[in-house]
């Protein structure tokens, strides 16, 4: 059994960049208990799921921790719904070091509800068993759809209560990721005006996440190329499947392009761009359609703080950084265009201009409806079978979903394709709150049954069938919220 003394967290992180990171300690949990664990990610990063169920838990809640590790509470700054902030930070949060997985890769081992640090501005530095099982849920489902993103490894109720709008059971999670930096990690290195710091920064970024951009002829502009693709490519991914991360500030935008922070996150019910679930974000600015206009506007605050790092004259810099965001908007439609014609089944002969026009009338077609956006796209592969009568159930204008399907059939479209690309199961908003209520209350069991659906979204399986449904009628409107 792996034990504590044979097991190395390294400090990269805070070796190499200390000006961010600043040396913390977990609060003590007086009653640990493991609520839930991927045994597969624990496996894969070198962890017995054994010992951390046991003797290993104080390294889940960051107590007990093997000898030299520095655990850190990171520094960033962010934009957050709009308004700069310069000192964010882990408010909750400690970065216990790095691990290396069996496949090689450098993994960052990180806690989320793990108390008060210097950062915490006024807040309890707590978390709650119901959010911390909410970003476990989503996150290994957006795993299982093969969306980059942070990992959840446990969940841990600590026996310590949270006060929220009442007194609720609380959680530390434990999430591991390729690493946590931010477009905010780099606003912050340049609001301190330390060169050295942000080329530092840069250069570290591009060792962990980038590493061709070090062989370019400009590597820092190869390092915004490599995160503008890498955001655009993952953007379009959250779109094909209906996922609102609910709150795109530029604290919550990685380099490495991983989804980060499932806060107020949900997925789409009814095709709706306007939809919006964070309780917070009365003026729509993270809507599910907004999403990649948002995430074009956090790279250009990410081109503004590397600008000194582009060329010497600002003017120059300037100038470089434009054109290099300007494959945004190019990168993020030829990655959801191709998405598309993969969720329709479209052979690759079939005629970019053909597959366009297709898609832009679907996508009226099921914005007026409000079809369900899991449940079409996955009936649509038993319209590619020859029985229209799941998809064609979803709409009123039946005359127009009629003439669009012979369009689209008279292509050919391969319905084993479509169904290796559109999901059965995603984590419906109504069974995550069921979920969330019950293991709350101590029952763990809906908890379990919806992450057996969500864990293989493509394989349907009898005895799921209500995991593939949307939301009953009386469920209502659905408002998340962040859980601090």
């Amino acid at each position: 059994m792996t034990s504590v003394p044979t097991l190395v967290l390294d400090g990269r992180f805070a070796r190499e960049l200390p000006e961010l990171a600043l040396p913390w300690q977990a609060a003590e949990t007086p009653e640990p208990r493991v609520l839930a664990l991927d045994e597969q990610l624990a496996a894969e990063l070198g962890l017995d799921p054994g010992w951390l169920r046991g003797d290993g838990i104080g390294l889940l809640t960051g107590t007990h921790l093997p000898e030299g590790a520095t655990p850190v509470a990171q520094a960033y700054a962010g934009h957050q719904f709009g308004g700069y902030s310069p000192r964010l930070g882990d408010g909750r949060a400690l970065l216990l070091g790095e691990l290396v997985d069996d496949s090689g890769r450098l993994r960052d081992l990180h806690l989320k509800g793990s108390g008060r640090t210097p950062f915490s501005r006024g807040g309890d530095g707590l978390a709650a068993v119901g959010p911390m099982l909410r970003e476990y849920v989503v996150s290994e489902a957006m795993h299982a759809l093969g969306i980059p993103t942070t990992r959840s490894l446990a969940v841990v109720a600590t026996g310590r209560p949270v006060q929220r709008e009442t007194v609720l059971p609380g959680a530390v999670l434990a999430r591991v990721a390729s690493s946590h930096l931010r477009v905010g990690t780099f606003q912050y290195a340049r609001a301190t005006d330390d060169l050295d710091l942000l080329r530092r920064l840069a250069d570290h970024a591009i060792a962990r996440h980038h590493p061709a951009a070090a062989d370019a002829e400009h590597p820092h502009l190869a390092l915004f190329q490599s995160v503008v693709a890498a955001q655009a490519a993952l953007v379009a991914e959250w779109m094909l499947v209906g996922f609102v991360h609910g709150v795109m500030n530029t604290d919550n935008m990685t380099i490495s392009g991983e989804t980060i922070d499932y806060g107020p996150c949900a997925f789409m019910d009814a095709f709706d761009p306007t939809t919006v679930f964070s309780s917070i974000d009365t003026g729509g600015r993270y809507a599910f359609g907004n999403q990649p206009v948002v995430a074009e506007w956090n790279l250009a605050r990410l081109a503004e703080a590397i600008l000194p790092l582009l060329a010497d004259d600002q003017d120059a810099a300037v100038a470089v950084a434009v054109e290099a965001l300007g494959a945004f908007r190019d990168l993020y439609s030829a990655a959801w265009s191709a998405g598309m014609r993969a969720k329709l089944g479209l052979p690759a002969d079939v005629d970019a201009s053909e597959a366009s026009s297709l898609v832009t009338d679907l996508v009226a077609l099921v914005q007026a409806d409000h079809v369900d956006h899991t449940s079409f796209f996955r009936g649509l592969g038993a319209a590619a079978r020859g029985d229209a009568e799941p998809a064609r159930g979803m709409f009123l204008d039946l005359a127009g979903f009629d003439a669009w399907t012979a369009r689209w059939l008279a292509l050919g479209p391969d319905a084993d394709a479509m169904d290796r690309t559109n999901p059965v199961y995603v984590p419906r908003n109504h069974l995550v709150e069921e979920a969330l209520a019950a293991a709350t209350d101590g029952d763990l069991t809906p908890l379990d049954r919806l992450l057996e659906a969500v864990s293989a979204p493509y394989d349907e399986r009898p005895g799921l069938e209500r995991y593939a449904e949307p939301a009953p009628d009386s469920f209502g409107a659905y408002t998340t919220f962040c859980g601090t």
